[in-house]
């Protein structure tokens, strides 16, 4: 069966070509113009990826991607109409893994759809069965079921943010420089000393996990190098 891609885009010619490159690698495609037609999709269907223009008429991306996090930790891929740094760190804060600027080559978005759908499927349990369950000073990471828990109490993490919490946990007692997370995760080749995806999902992180942000417990910065957690 495969994978069900939801792509929201108020420029028809856009969200056409985005579908005609999706159908060419055998994705299913639900493409909406609209902020309703999306929301009425994403009640009534089951996905397993959403790519969100931030721009739309009486609502934007933005508010549908905070709408999808309320109940679904499916990746969402956010497009950008201009290159703009608040809409990015807007949207990788509230809830999305990934965007791209418009104009955008139809090939890197492809690629960032497959990288972000194998890493949902392997760090989901659909590929790691037999994966085991990863404890540190109050953090459980349940590899199987995807679920985070912090001195007992659930943690509600993206995909994104999971695999960089599993990443860190996996190499305590080891610097993770941004560079590595991110292409452990991407798995693709569009990165820059620039992009700072992970610092705002590291913040984020720390956030939900009610971190000192000055003096962090868990993810601590080796500033010009990268992340570690201690062991």
């Amino acid at each position: 069966m495969s994978d069900k891609i939801l792509v929201v885009d108020d420029e028809r010619e856009i969200a056409d070509l985005v579908e005609l490159y999706l159908k060419n690698e055998n994705y299913t495609v639900f493409k909406c113009y609209t902020a309703k037609e999306a929301l009425e999709c994403i009640e009534n269907t089951v996905l397993d990826l959403a790519i969100l223009d931030v721009m739309l008429p009486g609502s934007s991306g933005l508010s549908i991607c905070q709408q999808i996090r309320e109940k679904h930790n499916y990746p969402i891929i956010m497009l950008t109409a201009k290159d703009s740094e608040v809409d990015k760190i807007t949207g990788l804060t509230i809830g999305a893994d990934d965007y791209i600027t418009k104009p955008f080559r139809p090939l890197e978005l492809i690629a960032r759809v497959k990288a972000q759908l194998r890493r949902y499927k392997k760090y989901s349990g659909v590929a790691a069965q037999h994966e085991h369950v990863i404890v540190h000073s109050g953090l459980v990471l349940d590899i199987n079921t995807h679920e985070c828990f912090l001195n007992e109490k659930p943690l509600s993490l993206t995909p994104t943010e999971f695999s960089i919490l599993r990443i860190l946990c996996e190499n305590k007692g080891k610097v993770v420089s941004s560079e590595e997370l991110f292409h452990a995760i991407w798995g693709d080749e569009y990165y820059s000393k620039s992009n700072n995806t992970i610092s705002v999902h590291i913040r984020n992180l720390r956030k939900k996990m009610n971190e000192n942000m000055d003096n962090p417990k868990y993810i601590k910065t080796v500033w010009g190098v990268g992340y570690k957690i201690d062991k």
